[in-house]
């Protein structure tokens, strides 16, 4: 009894984190709700709940970047990528996680978020957004983020622009069984349960012994057998095998020969 309850302890466990799981990236607020934009957002479940940072030195300008896949990075609540100046240790929030935009291509998703803090002096003082570009790469779960790109030398929809490297948005590949190589294997499969199921049974319930352990061992000693004849009349090259020819030895008593004379032959 007490290992029932464990066990079902253990499955509602699981169901429950399978279900949180699930429920990460609806974390992220879409501009315009879309079931596309949705279902894009789920494959990028795998790199929830991890900060990605990355520190970029241009001039005399030093910053560390820290984003998060439908959360806070860096704890800050609502923001999904933060700048913070290495000198003043100021974060910037350069996109938020509740202004997602979602584009999903082949081999990779686009993760837009918008609504950040507004520039101080660049690009009309508009709002900031940051643009992450994530790419399939099987050999990686989640790569190194890296900074591309600050555009904002222009007056309107400036943008950051950062990489990542993931499996989690590779195409799923295609089967390269056949489905005769499916059923081949199933069939092995099969075999080896019935084989190695027998032989114990026969073994240590029947108490067989040598090749009596064998799974109904007659029962294929007679199709051993029945196949053998099939083969042999099948195969045969000629007809039907001639009898050898038999000879028969008479009983009867031989009748004594009648007796030659030959007196005449002598001289008178």
């Amino acid at each position: 009894m007490p290992l029932l309850v464990w066990t079902l302890v253990a499955q509602l466990v699981l169901f429950r984190s399978g279900v949180l799981a699930e429920e990460n990236t609806k974390r992220c607020k879409l501009l315009s709700e879309s079931t596309n934009e949705r279902n894009v957002l789920r494959l990028l479940e795998p790199l929830t709940n991890r900060n990605f940072t990355v520190e970029q030195k241009k001039d005399k300008e030093s910053y560390s970047y820290v984003f998060q896949v439908c959360g806070d990075a860096g704890s800050d609540k609502g923001a999904g990528l933060i700048q913070v100046d290495s000198k003043t240790k100021a974060p910037s929030k350069i996109g938020m996680y509740t202004s997602t935009q979602a584009i999903g291509g082949s081999d990779w998703v686009m993760l837009i978020y918008r609504d950040g803090d507004p520039y101080d002096t660049h690009c009309s003082k508009e709002k900031r957004k940051s643009i992450i570009m994530i790419s399939c790469n099987r050999k990686v779960d989640a790569g190194q983020l890296e900074v591309v790109l600050e555009d904002r030398e222009r007056e309107q929809d400036c943008f950051y622009l950062f990489e990542l490297d993931s499996s989690a948005v590779c195409p799923a590949l295609p089967s390269q069984l056949s489905a005769g190589s499916i059923l081949l294997i199933v069939g092995f499969c099969l075999l080896a349960v019935y084989l190695i199921g027998g032989f114990l049974y026969q073994r240590l319930v029947v108490g067989a012994k040598g090749m009596e352990q064998f799974p109904n061992y007659a029962f294929w000693v007679e199709v051993g057998n029945l196949t053998a004849d099939g083969c042999d009349f099948v195969c045969r090259s000629r007809g039907a095998r001639e009898q050898p020819p038999t000879y028969s030895v008479s009983t009867e008593p031989l009748g004594e020969a009648p007796e030659e004379r030959d007196d005449h032959l002598l001289p008178m």
